[in-house]
């Protein structure tokens, strides 16, 4: 049996579901009028060290906005620079709106991402989020075996904490304050 994380899910399961688009709060509102999801939570300039695009280093400039329906995250995602990147490779490919990854968590990271890697995918993009004690993430590109990439989230109490605080707000969430920023 999967250990459970504080916001609900097993470790090794999805999580949280992505998308790119142009704005986060019009974004968001538009999730919060069409699917009553909310409240959503803005982390501007998301704090991502040692990043990597296809092995070469980038220093991609993102901001986010969550928010959990139930156990399940939802992300969007804005690029503000011109960098190379797997958002910018989904939003030509797919324009803006479109889904861009499954997130699954795990307490085995390297070998999550070798697992991957081992049956041929690409490690598309990686980093570290600094305010949660350096875990990395890592994308996975499936050359097109699925619709999008896959995010591994490597866990720690910080991670499961942030996302567990972003789960609890939408919990007998009333409408009020639908987008909100967290520093």
């Amino acid at each position: 049996m999967a250990r459970m994380c504080k916001f609900g899910k097993p470790v090794g399961t999805i999580m949280q579901v992505a998308y790119v688009v142009d704005d986060l709060e019009k974004a968001a509102m538009h999730w919060v009028k069409n699917l009553n999801i909310g409240p959503w939570m803005i982390m501007e300039h998301f704090a991502a060290e040692n990043m990597k695009y296809y092995d070469e280093p980038t220093s991609v400039d993102l901001s986010v906005a969550m928010a959990f329906t139930e156990t399940m995250s939802f992300e969007l995602i804005v690029q503000h620079d011109d960098c190379p990147s797997v958002y910018k490779d989904v939003i030509e490919k797919h324009g803006l709106g479109a889904f861009h990854h499954w997130a699954i968590t795990t307490d085995n990271f390297d070998a999550d991402v070798d697992r991957y890697l081992n049956d041929g995918a690409k490690l598309a993009f990686s980093g570290e989020v600094v305010p949660v004690g350096r875990k990395r993430f890592a994308y996975i590109d499936t050359g097109g075996n699925l619709p999008g990439m896959i995010e591994l989230i490597e866990l720690n109490d910080a991670v499961e904490d942030l996302f567990a605080s972003i789960r609890v707000q939408s919990e007998g969430w009333n409408g009020v304050e639908p987008v909100r920023r967290l520093g």
